[in-house]
């Protein structure tokens, strides 16, 4: 078995077994023997020999002709002749073997028929290769029964490709990654993400290699003005909406195939190409650098007939609606100081006007036209990352002229194209770029399968690097579980429905979305509204008038203090209260005295100000790095001192006590700002603290009933000497809560609230209307 052409003399490099598990499923007959195939013809010759199993649930009757029917369909590659093809394919129709692979004694006969074939043949092993075209459920299962029943000898070496899905979250994602890693070791997994195997994805880095020296003075933030990165589909989901209702567009495509280009588009240059560990490093560096995304950063859609398809072949009723999103566009920004600032745009849809997809650098001009419009010189920079459909048709590299002219990625396999189309991409004819292409297009899975054979691991996903991605989009799918995608009619018709535009940081729709309003809401009733609410000032209003109102507020007293002393300075608390005011404040005050301003802490968590528990990090994350303020401005709480956190004897709270001392005019802030949580506490004063000796103390510890239990806390003390205590309630769940305090007249231990008292300042309480009306 496995004996072929082999032009005499060609030493042995020992026998090869390819198994394909779902061996006659839809991938394998659309790409997978194909890939084998072509591997095959690359290979024969050259030493080793091959046998050849698809693998499936079947009985070997019934799976047999399904096999042979796909087997018979194969292409032949390119650079074969037609005499010399059919030899070829001949001989790989022998090698070739249906085997049902459902129970455990199904892979102990197969790795029995590979040792009798090679012991009779008298052939050593090279290795096996298994590739799992097969639902991510059974992935688990079937690495148990390959690695208890169908290992090859020590010498030998054995490579498993694992198809996407990886988990649909983070979690999941562990968890698969935890019962894979006990059956498999990392070096014999191939996580497969066929985008890495597209010509111009493997040709990203090497592009850049090859002009580093003209690219590395304009690849950053003070030259680029936009990055995007695009893929188009003009096909429904209809057929799969099985899977495709489990995980959307995000998991489907942004969460890997366009987080690899980005990832390679961006990522620190390897000083070697060939160095996987090295490129893996770069890469888990990028994804750490990227700062995180939620709802304010996305977009989703669902194209109109997608929920009747759901219906229909999810077998659901009428009633049913599915919030899978069919279309999102988000932005994301890198936290470095060579990208900060520059926005990518990356989306991806179904029921498209177009099929496309591509990854574009726009530059920023830095050219004042006088005349001559069209010249050259007044075109859009760009460089374009091309990898087929549209309006080109073909996989390219595409770089305007304006630029400079680029060194040829890959001398051999790749060629200079010099005629041009009468045809427009994004914006500039053909003749305006200097454009490469491979000389001969290769499918994705070709690629990929001859890079497991030979064992590069460089164009599949490491299990950190699958972790890291899915750490980093984790957190939107969580926050979008719950929104209401809009709603599109497919194909040219969305029109602009789907164009979305950047404000800041955020992202939102450009149009508004035509809907017929039956029942006008109590919206429509409201303005801001003021009033009392126990015995203190109240404003009222819904959350984003009432956060506008607060932020207006703020900006007020920050400028009348600065009038008076010349600085402002205003406390933050944590938790979930303060997150849209702070992003309202980093994106529409631009007039915000920043410069005067001091920003300190309320409370704090004991967890190091890098971790994503920590109050800090979320004012930087949300304010902070949007704003200009000087850094001795800003003044954290100490609750890591000497490696420890917030033990007692580093006097952490008496520090920071002497730092407000020192910079605050009678330790009387000009602001405070506290939120409330549905127990009444507020800071991190709770219902058990203990007060009664601390009644001089501005900062204390405190034991929170909720993890992390240890917080840093200002007193009441300290909160009852600002000039300006504002206390921001927002969301139906405050509702019971608000209710319950309008009926408390004065303190109540039960409620730490009810202990905000200015002596001499002004209490005020915004609420919103879901807090205040329920």
């Amino acid at each position: 078995v496995g004996h072929t052409d082999n032009h005499g003399a060609t030493k042995s490099l020992g026998h090869v077994t390819v198994v394909i598990v779902g061996g006659t499923g839809d991938l394998a007959r659309k790409y997978l023997w194909q890939g084998f195939f072509q591997l095959y013809a690359d290979q024969v010759g050259k030493g080793h020999t091959f046998s050849f199993y698809g693998g499936a649930l079947s009985t070997t009757e019934k799976g047999t002709p399904l096999l042979f029917d796909i087997l018979k369909e194969l292409a032949c590659p390119a650079e074969l002749s037609v005499e010399r093809c059919a030899l070829v394919k001949d001989q790989f129709l022998h090698l070739s073997k249906y085997h049902q692979l459902k129970t455990t004694e199904d892979y102990e006969n197969l790795s029995q028929q590979i040792k009798q074939q090679l012991g009779q043949e008298g052939i050593i092993e090279a290795g096996r290769l298994f590739y799992l075209s097969v639902p991510a459920f059974a992935y688990a299962d079937i690495a148990e029964k390959i690695n208890n029943t169908c290992r090859p000898p020590s010498e030998a070496w054995l490579r498993v490709v694992l198809e996407k899905p990886f988990g649909h979250n983070l979690y999941s994602a562990q968890a698969l990654d935890k019962k894979l890693s006990g059956q498999l070791k990392e070096e014999e997994m191939y996580r497969i993400d066929h985008y890495l195997g597209k010509q111009v994805v493997s040709k990203i880095l090497p592009f850049r290699k090859e002009n580093k020296k003209l690219l590395d003075p304009i690849w950053n933030k003070h030259h680029i003005e936009r990055i995007e990165i695009v893929l188009k589909e003009t096909l429904d989901a209809k057929g799969r909406i099985q899977f495709y209702d489990q995980y959307g567009v995000i998991r489907d495509v942004l969460q890997n195939h366009l987080t690899e280009v980005m990832t390679l588009m961006l990522m620190n240059l390897p000083a070697n190409l060939s160095n996987s560990e090295e490129i893996l490093q770069n890469k888990l560096n990028f994804l750490a650098s990227l700062q995180h995304v939620d709802n304010s950063n996305a977009v989703v859609g669902q194209y109109q007939a997608y929920n009747g398809e759901v219906q229909e072949e999810l077998n659901k009723t009428k009633d049913y609606f599915s919030l899978t999103p069919t279309f999102a566009g988000v932005v994301i920004h890198v936290d470095n100081a060579q990208y900060e600032g520059i926005p990518i745009f990356m989306t991806s849809g179904k029921a498209l006007d177009e099929r496309v997809s591509y990854a574009r650098v726009l530059f920023k001009s830095n050219v004042f036209c006088v005349q001559d419009p069209n010249n050259v010189q007044c075109k859009s920079k760009q460089i374009i990352f091309y990898l087929g459909h549209g309006t080109l048709q073909y996989p390219a590299i595409l770089l305007s002229k304006n630029l400079f002219k680029p060194e040829l990625v890959s001398s051999g396999d790749w060629k200079e194209v010099t005629e041009y189309k009468d045809v427009n991409v994004l914006g500039l004819q053909l003749s305006d770029y200097y454009i490469q292409s491979p000389v001969t297009p290769r499918e994705a899975y070709c690629e990929l399968i001859s890079h497991v054979f030979f064992g590069r691991k460089d164009s599949f996903i490491s299990a950190e690097g699958l972790l890291a991605s899915w750490e980093f989009w984790t957190p939107l799918l969580e926050g979008l579980s719950r929104v209401f995608p809009r709603v599109y009619p497919g194909g040219v018709d969305n029109g602009n429905l789907l164009n979305f535009q950047l404000k800041g940081h955020q992202v939102a729709f450009s149009h508004e979305a035509l809907v017929n309003v039956i029942n006008p809401g109590a919206e429509d009733n409201f303005q801001v509204m003021q009033g009392k609410y126990r015995s203190s000032e109240m404003v009222s209003a819904w959350a984003q008038e009432l956060v506008e109102r607060l932020a207006s507020d703020l900006l007020l007293a920050a400028e009348e203090a600065i009038r008076e002393e010349g600085q402002f300075h205003l406390a933050l608390s944590g938790g979930s209260s303060p997150v849209a005011l702070l992003r309202a404040l980093a994106l529409n005050l631009y007039t915000f005295p920043w410069r005067n301003t001091h920003i300190w802490q309320v409370d704090e968590r004991c967890v190091p100000h890098t971790e994503s528990g920590s109050n800090f990090r979320s004012i930087h994350d949300l304010l902070l790095q949007h704003i200009r303020i000087p850094y001795f401005n800003i003044h954290p709480m100490p609750v890591h001192l000497t490696q420890r956190l917030c033990v007692e004897e580093d006097g952490g709270p008496t520090l920071y006590e002497k730092e407000i001392k020192k910079h605050v005019n009678g330790s009387s802030f000009h602001y405070i700002l506290l939120g409330v949580g549905q127990d009444g506490h507020t800071a991190s004063l709770f219902q058990d603290t203990k007060l009664e000796n601390d009644e001089e103390n501005l900062v204390i510890l405190t034991e929170s009933p909720n993890k992390p239990h240890q917080r840093m806390s200002l007193t009441f003390t300290a909160i009852n000497r600002a000039r300006r205590v504002g206390v921001l309630i927002m969301g139906k769940s405050k509702h019971e809560l608000v209710s319950q305090l309008s009926r408390i007249k004065g303190e109540s231990s039960k409620y730490p609230i009810t202990k905000v008292q200015p002596k001499s300042g002004t209490l005020i309480w915004y609420i919103d209307y879901d807090a205040l009306l329920g």
